[in-house]
């Protein structure tokens, strides 16, 4: 039976559930100053609420050098219950200062970093050496069960580009799926063919952030080369508006295009979870978006979004 790793150990991917693929936990960025997800506390609050919501999984999108905290995510999946899937890897360029350290590391270095947090557990911080294995309650190690990549609006910088050639490495070595940040959903079929490259099958890579260029046919032509599509842009009015999201959806499954789709919140700001003080929370997904699209799409389809894709895409 293929397995989903968890942070709190391999799962058959029959039990995983309804899965939020595009969640925080834990994240800092110098592009997000006051913005930081760093109170374990609030966070497993947060946590507890997507649950309550209808979900039962969620992936924690955070990747190296952003705040991960491995050992408060797996005791807040321990507490709460819900099922988390930790990431490896490494975001787009903005998200690092000029001088950190990970632009130090060449392909091979950076793909070492990916497979042992894949398969030997992840650093407890993500110091450039020296930080002990995590451990969870159990005390059994803590692994990542993605990797992730960022790229910028349509550009792919040589420190994007190193990391991508690194995780055909970690791929190839681990079978782990992947997600790569888009901007706008631009440069998605460059990405896609970069990674087929390195060894990469476009089956096993979410594109995050798809929807915020709602075109069908481009989502089409990708879900046709076997890419999943990540829609997390709801409860975004400013970019998008969950009218075009549902649209959206709609076409897709109309079209044939809707068992490539997973839909994520991607929150991801202090300002705006609950527990933290902010608004709307993770629960804006499961009680206030899902309905909908269910009530435009029929129940069939969106559980092949919350269920079918997510356990296909994440097992190995």
């Amino acid at each position: 039976m293929r397995q989903v790793r968890t942070v709190l150990g391999d799962l058959p991917a029959d039990s995983l559930g309804r899965v939020d693929c595009h969640e925080h936990l834990f994240q800092v960025s110098p592009l997000l100053p006051g913005d930081e997800l760093d109170d374990e506390a609030a966070s497993g609050g947060e946590a507890a609420i997507l649950l309550a919501s209808g979900f039962d999984a969620m992936i924690d999108a955070t990747p190296i050098g952003l705040g991960r905290d491995p050992e408060a995510v797996a005791r807040v999946s321990t507490a709460t219950g819900l099922t988390v899937i930790a990431t490896t890897g490494i975001h787009r360029d903005a998200h690092y200062s000029p001088d950190h350290w990970l632009r130090g590391l060449d392909a091979p270095a950076r793909s070492r970093l990916f497979i042992d947090d894949l398969e030997l557990g992840m650093p407890v911080s993500d110091r450039p050496e020296g930080a002990p294995r995590s451990s969870a309650p159990d005390g059994q190690p803590i692994c990542a069960g993605l990797i992730k990549a960022g790229i910028g609006y349509w550009s792919i910088s040589p420190f994007e580009r190193t990391t991508l050639e690194a995780i055909g490495i970690a791929h190839a070595a681990t079978g782990a799926p992947v997600m790569v940040h888009l901007e706008f959903c631009t440069a998605a079929h460059e990405v896609l063919d970069l990674l087929a490259d390195v060894g990469v099958p476009s089956r096993r890579v979410m594109l995050a952030h798809a929807d915020r260029d709602p075109d069908p046919l481009l989502h089409l032509e990708l879900a046709l080369r076997g890419a999943v599509l990540g829609y997390d842009g709801m409860a975004r009015p400013r970019t998008r508006s969950d009218a075009e999201l549902v649209d959206l959806v709609e076409q897709m499954v109309t079209n044939g295009g809707g068992a490539q789709i997973v839909l994520g919140g991607d929150v991801a700001r202090r300002t705006r979870y609950l527990s933290y003080g902010g608004m709307p929370g993770l629960g804006y997904l499961g009680d206030r978006f899902v309905p909908r699209l269910r009530d435009r799409v029929g129940e069939a389809a969106v559980d092949a979004m919350l269920t079918v894709t997510p356990r296909r895409f994440l097992s190995r």
